[in-house]
């Protein structure tokens, strides 16, 4: 019998994305596994059942006893882990810090689970690396919503009423969100820089057309992400800071890790001495965000700033989103497939450093 491969109908709110997408699913179809969705798993992501060509559908309760390998955008309910197959195996985002009961309750149905955030930040995880494929997504989608939300135009206009300058952008981070973000800055017309105290991103941020904004401080660190800051360092950095966003007429926030409070970046104090109409998109809303007034998920306004805190962006485009995801779900789940079946080589870093739980023993510790 041929291995069965599922997902779901995703349930965290505001999201539309789907784990399997048709053009997945035929590849899966293509090393004979068996695709099975919940009905109407695909609709919210723009994908209707009918597009699906070889793909079985049935009802939640049918599709988590038959799975073998459970993929999913976001954690399911925690209600999902008592009715999933004993044994089975789960890939996704599965958010495993600070998650204790979910790894308790995906061990007592002996789970073999693997969080895709937790993979290596290597040349051979590229294609399975969801947090830049969704980053891109976030990146790109704030600073559209910083173009709908700022009372400036972006570009520099010539009318008849005079010439309009162009909005002074800055986007702080300059990692994959934030390099989208620049890129499509500089696609609406806008004078864009970018900021990183990662000094080896300049060529990147300079390679886009912004102008890389140098404040005195480097923290290089490990993995792809910066070090924390010293607080000689965080001061140095604050003070200069501080006077550069007083001419910035719109500020994208992305500095973020995993699994770790967002860095406060953007104090009270700075966003005091911001022009009145100014705006700030905090993409790190989620870990509590970049800015010191960033509440997540709302709007706040302050001495005639406007701080927003958006959450959960790719879901926004959810059907670019949901293929780019589903790319990087079915590349790691070849890792997995061996001869027609599923035999996971805890030999390799990609396997083993994303292990949450293998049958059901804890393998996480965050």
């Amino acid at each position: 019998m041929p291995i069965t491969v599922a997902a779901l109908r995703e349930t965290a709110a505001g999201e539309r994305r789907v784990a399997i997408t048709p053009e997945v699913a035929k590849k899966l179809r293509g090393k004979d596994v068996r695709v099975l969705l919940e009905r109407g798993a695909g609709a919210s992501a723009g994908f209707p059942d009918q597009t699906y060509a070889d793909v079985e559908f049935a009802d939640a309760d049918s599709v988590l006893a038959q799975a073998d390998l459970l993929t999913c955008v976001l954690p399911p309910d925690d209600g999902v882990w008592a009715r999933l197959r004993e044994g089975a195996v789960v890939v996704g985002q599965l958010r495993p810090y600070g998650a204790a009961a979910r790894i308790v309750a995906m061990g007592k149905r002996r789970l073999t689970a693997f969080a895709l955030e937790l993979l290596p930040r290597t040349t051979r995880a590229q294609a399975m690396d969801v947090l830049s494929s969704q980053a891109a997504v976030a990146g790109y989608r704030a600073m559209l919503i910083a173009a709908e939300a700022s009372p400036k135009f972006f570009p520099m206009l010539t009318t008849a009423a005079g010439t309009i300058r162009p909005s002074r952008v800055l986007v702080i981070g300059a990692g994959v969100a934030g390099l989208q973000a620049i890129a499509t800055a500089r696609r609406l017309g806008a004078q864009i820089e970018g900021y990183d105290v990662r000094p080896e991103t300049r060529e990147q941020v300079e390679s886009l057309g912004a102008k890389f904004i140098e404040l005195g401080v480097s923290a290089a660190g490990s993995g792809g992400y910066a070090r924390e800051l010293t607080s000689e360092e965080r001061a140095a950095q604050q003070q200069a800071l501080a006077e550069h966003l007083k001419s910035v007429d719109v500020i994208v926030a992305t500095a973020a890790v995993p699994g770790r409070p967002s860095p406060k970046i953007i104090t009270r104090a700075m966003v005091d001495g911001m022009k009145p109409g100014a705006l700030i998109v905090d993409l790190a809303a989620e870990g509590g965000g970049n800015c010191e007034l960033t509440q997540p998920g709302e709007r706040v306004e302050h001495n005639g700033v406007v701080i927003l805190g958006p959450l959960n962006l790719p879901a926004g485009a959810p059907l670019h989103a949901s293929e780019m995801y589903a790319r990087n779900v079915y590349n790691f789940v070849e890792l997995l497939l061996q001869g027609g079946s599923l035999a996971p080589d805890f030999n390799d870093e990609l396997v083993a450093k994303s292990c949450v739980t293998r049958n059901g023993e804890p393998h996480f510790q965050g």
